[in-house]
């Protein structure tokens, strides 16, 4: 059921059991373009905010959470030198004490040891049980920042500022946060919901092409999962999303989070429809343990993990094959790899990284496989066989 439309200064939408059409993001917009996602868990519930100019009032709308005054701003060595003095002005001006904290760029970041070294400097800089911390930049930052939030002294509280597309449609939305392990991503973790998610349309303008281009990949996969209209729309203004317009990407952007809400929502910690969200990523998660995080960006691995679970579910549920060439040819048009060459050896560490995905049961791995676009189920078995056929239909041509 559709919930009415507020008429004061920030607009909220749930849409909790509807799929609303994208268009109608539209509607829920303020005067000044910003959008607000509700995500609904009582007492726990939070917004989401989409929006260009956001950053700047990131401490006027965490004294609003009524938030302790003491702080930690956690960024990587990329991010910190780009967006650090404004995140730590804006906090400043709103009454906080805030500390930088800078950890090192990219997904070898999500180790225990980055952890221990952030415990060592909120102790050091006396953050108490009512602090909070603020995860300034991407996926990996937010998760290793978020799994900070959740340990350091049992809990305390955190706020998502995502600065990448990856991030701001995926992974800082829900309170999963966690590091990485040598023999597996995101083993080590927790469940620990953020207060606020601020996503700042105007970050994106600086995000490295490739970076970019991997997030597409989790949003392809929003319509892939639930929303038809969401991947026509995607392959109709794929180009003016590539220019990073952000008339179009701010309605792509909510509506992401708009279903990424909903699941959470409805299955906070996974036991059932949440599964959905992992679709391509059992391959995608594999793929990036046995190269070390170092070879693929997280999106780049999960495309050629959405190709493998598309010809999986042309194999056992009939997904139309016209569905799996859309797509394929969507990934492709987005510059994201469709392909994967593997010797031997490394089939056998694919396999073994597989059997220690998050999903597996009964040492079985649980694939999440589609009908057709818009049609997932998830808990689905799959035989070794048909995960090796898929292997060979992934080689790259002349292979």
């Amino acid at each position: 059921m559709k919930r009415a439309l507020a008429s004061r200064e920030e607009t909220s939408t749930s849409f909790l059991g509807t799929t609303p059409k994208l268009e109608s993001i539209a509607a829920f917009r303020t005067l000044t373009g910003m959008r607000t996602v509700t995500v609904s868990l009582g007492s726990r519930s939070y917004p989401i905010l989409v929006g260009e100019d956001l950053l700047p009032s990131l401490g006027r709308r965490c004294r609003s959470l009524g938030l302790a005054s003491s702080c930690a701003v956690i960024a990587d060595a990329q991010v910190a030198p780009r967006y650090g003095a404004t995140a730590m002005s804006s906090l400043e001006a709103a009454g906080f004490h805030p500390t930088l904290v800078t950890v090192p760029a990219g997904e070898p970041a999500k180790r225990l040891k980055v952890v221990e070294a952030c415990f060592d400097q909120l102790a050091a800089q006396r953050l108490e049980r009512k602090s909070f911390v603020v995860a300034l930049g991407g996926g990996v930052t937010g998760d290793l920042a978020g799994f900070v939030a959740a340990s350091y002294l049992r809990g305390i509280a955190f706020v998502q500022v995502p600065t990448t597309l990856l991030a701001q449609v995926d992974s800082s939305v829900g309170g999963k946060v966690g590091v990485n392990l040598a023999s597996g991503k995101n083993l080590v973790g927790a469940f620990h919901q953020p207060r606020l998610v601020l996503c700042d349309l105007d970050t994106l303008r600086t995000l490295p092409d490739r970076e970019f281009r991997a997030g597409l990949a989790e949003v392809i996969k929003y319509g892939i999962l639930c929303d038809p209209a969401l991947f026509r729309r995607l392959e109709r203004d794929l180009d003016r999303i590539l220019a990073r317009d952000p008339k179009v990407l701010a309605p792509i952007i909510a509506r992401c989070c708009e279903i990424k809400a909903e699941v959470v929502a409805e299955d906070e910690t996974e036991s059932g429809r949440r599964a959905t969200l992992n679709f391509g990523h059992t391959v995608g998660h594999a793929i990036e343990a046995i190269t070390a995080y170092g070879r693929y960006l997280h999106g780049e691995a999960i495309s050629v993990g959405q190709v493998a679970a598309a010809l999986l579910s042309q194999k056992l549920l009939q997904m139309p094959a016209a569905d799996v060439a859309r797509i394929r040819v969507l990934f492709e048009r987005a510059g994201l790899p469709t392909t994967l060459r593997l010797s031997k050896a490394q089939r056998v560490r694919l396999f073994g990284a597989m059997r220690l995905d998050k999903k597996v049961a009964g040492g079985e791995v649980k694939f999440v496989l589609a009908r057709r676009i818009g049609d997932v189920i998830w808990g689905q078995r799959v035989p070794d066989a048909e995960i090796h056929q898929v292997l060979d239909q992934l080689k790259p041509a002349g292979a």
